[in-house]
């Protein structure tokens, strides 16, 4: 049976027509669809997947001796994950060491000589006592032959004698007297020693515990339970105080959202509001969350350089402002998602609740 053209083209049309008219529905209800979605819910793509991702940093200096991790390898808190060449920092704590112990003995031979310093002095009060009472002795014997001189009953030899010996005597009492006063001096000098070698010991102390400190931060561990991330050393590199040898990424920590709204769409955000996010790596799975805070400054005002619209010519652009999200499905579905991934968050509106 043969069917006229102008029939064909008939059928063409109604087909046609057919086709457009349930492509026009289909995109109908899409559009009734992202409309009542609009309406209900504030969205942005302008998100991200957080969490702690920290720099393992190095806190003295050296070669590389050892690394013991492989990047993206989970670690446990205190497992060693690279070693730095100690023999200059045992040099430097074996030379500290003595150094204390070279300090501290001269610390003893102060005390012993304090020690003897002081007996000297106690039998110096002695030979004061002694001389004092032999030069009371002659000056009593030179007032005696002096008056005998008076009364010529001695002679002039005589008194020469005793006035000589109580002479003597008084030297001899302010020799004894000097030497015991040097004797002090000299006591509080070795103190005055002893004083600054004690200083002198804790200083050394202080510098053989830094050394200890140091060797030990020749070997690097992990700081908590987490995986460690891009590795940016190799064995035999030299490397500085403070240089990031790797990442670790805390697995305890928890994951969040940071999502950056508009700020038009922020204006009944608050505090626990239910959000619903999706992330690209998986399309087909939505998780849930909750705003945990809002933040106080648009991000632009964060940078290095925030903008000054008080200089040349003002363009008025929207900002955004970063609210953290907190996810609150289980962690076995969480731990899916990794820091960076891209998010799609949607936050339902109060008054549409």
């Amino acid at each position: 049976m043969n069917i006229k053209p102008n029939k064909i083209d008939k059928i063409v049309v109604k087909v046609t027509r057919g086709i457009a008219i349930v492509v026009l529905c289909g995109l109908g209800l899409w559009g009734i669809s992202l409309i009542r979605t609009m309406l209900r819910y504030q969205q942005t793509n302008d998100a991200q997947v957080e969490e702690y991702v920290n720099p393992i940093n190095a806190k003295v200096g050296g070669y590389i001796k050892k690394i013991c991790f492989i990047e993206n390898q989970q670690v446990n808190e205190g497992d060693t994950l690279l070693v730095i060449d100690n023999s200059e920092y045992r040099v430097q704590q074996d030379e500290a060491g003595a150094a204390l112990e070279n300090a501290k003995s001269q610390t003893g031979i102060l005390e012993a000589n304090i020690s003897t310093l002081k007996s000297n002095a106690t039998i110096g009060l002695s030979q004061i006592d002694a001389a004092r009472a032999k030069m009371v002795r002659q000056q009593q014997e030179f007032y005696r032959y002096q008056n005998l001189l008076k009364e010529e009953s001695t002679t002039q030899q005589h008194f020469d004698n005793v006035k000589t010996a109580l002479d003597i005597a008084i030297s001899e009492y302010q020799a004894v007297v000097n030497t015991y006063k040097a004797a002090l001096s000299k006591i509080k000098d070795v103190e005055a020693q002893k004083v600054s070698v004690l200083a002198e010991i804790k200083r050394r102390q202080y510098v053989l515990n830094r050394n200890k400190l140091e060797l030990g931060y020749t070997v690097i561990t992990a700081p908590y339970r987490g995986k460690v991330g891009k590795k940016v050393i190799q064995e035999g590199q030299l490397v500085e105080a403070g240089q990031t040898m790797t990442f670790i990424i805390n697995e305890e920590g928890g994951k969040w959202i940071v999502a950056n709204f508009k700020e038009t769409q922020i204006g009944k955000f608050k505090a626990g509001q239910k959000a619903m996010v999706t992330v690209d790596a998986f399309p087909d799975k939505e998780f849930n969350g909750e705003i945990e805070s809002v933040s106080p400054a648009t991000g632009s005002r964060y940078s290095l350089l925030p903008p000054d619209n008080a200089t040349g010519n003002f363009v008025k652009i929207i900002q955004r402002i970063p609210i953290r999200i907190k996810l609150t499905d289980e962690r076995s579905k969480i731990a899916m998602l990794s820091a960076g991934m891209n998010a799609n968050v949607s936050i339902k509106k109060e008054n549409h609740e």
